[in-house]
């Protein structure tokens, strides 16, 4: 029942949402199918500074009806930094880029990576800071054990479970920075542009690499002026004006 570009979640609620009549307008436009009012409504949601992964998939759901592909790859891959475990944003999101020209296939990853990387996405950066902390209260008990008891068996127990907890510290602690990180130093970004060409310099004589079209996600590498050095899923690399590509 959820596997629907029409799901929206309309009803449920954003932060302080209940009160807010603006979310709500804009949940009816969306239903009585006037995209673009649900469009405007929703972006001026954002303006006011709030925001969270259901109004960034509220509102790609709105361009994706409205015929604006990109738009709707944006704010879907915007929903997924703020929800990377959401399952309908991740539907979505595929289908959407399912309909751009360009196919990439992502170069592999090894297996352990892949599902690392896969758990990580499980939670948030605050989930995962909490865990951590939870983890490291234990370590301290643990720590309490192997200093203070007297038992020998104690010591041992107290000692592999300080041991154990610590590990735990350190994974969780650092899937909450990897998580922060994401969303801080955003590295990527949506080709806007109908068609664009990647240059092999940062220059228009620069030598035409290829061609990439509207929607196409790619890594941003590094700047200089207005051009930007980037990285395809496929591993190419070449440089693009600053002006055909959003930021995720």
């Amino acid at each position: 029942m959820k596997r629907y570009i029409l799901s929206i979640l309309l009803f449920i609620p954003l932060a302080l949402s209940a009160q807010d009549g603006r979310f709500e307008k804009a949940n009816n436009h969306y239903i009585n199918g006037e995209f673009e009012e649900a469009i405007s409504s929703y972006n001026e949601i954002l303006q006011t500074g709030m925001e969270s992964g259901n109004l960034y998939y509220n509102l790609g759901n709105a361009y994706y009806k409205n015929g604006e592909l990109a738009n709707a790859i944006l704010n879907y891959e915007r929903a997924l930094l703020l929800k990377p475990h959401d399952k309908d944003i991740q539907y979505n999101l595929e289908l959407a880029y399912s309909q751009t020209a360009d196919k990439i296939e992502d170069v592999g990853e090894i297996f352990i990576t892949k599902w690392i990387t896969s758990f990580r996405n499980k939670a948030t950066s605050d989930f995962w800071a909490y865990v951590g902390i939870g983890c490291f209260i234990l370590t301290l008990i643990g720590a309490a054990f192997f200093i203070y008891s007297r038992s020998v068996v104690l010591k041992k127990i107290g000692f592999y479970f300080g041991i154990i907890f610590l590990i735990h510290v350190i994974v969780t602690l650092s899937f909450a920075y990897k998580q922060r990180d994401k969303l801080i130093n955003r590295d990527h970004a949506i080709v806007f542009s109908p068609t664009v060409t990647v240059k092999s310099s940062p220059d228009e004589s620069g030598t035409e690499i290829f061609i990439l079209h509207e929607g196409t996600k790619i890594k941003i590498l590094s700047t200089l002026g207005s051009w930007k050095e980037i990285e395809m899923g496929n591993g190419n690399i070449g440089w693009i004006k600053e002006e055909a590509i959003t930021i995720i």
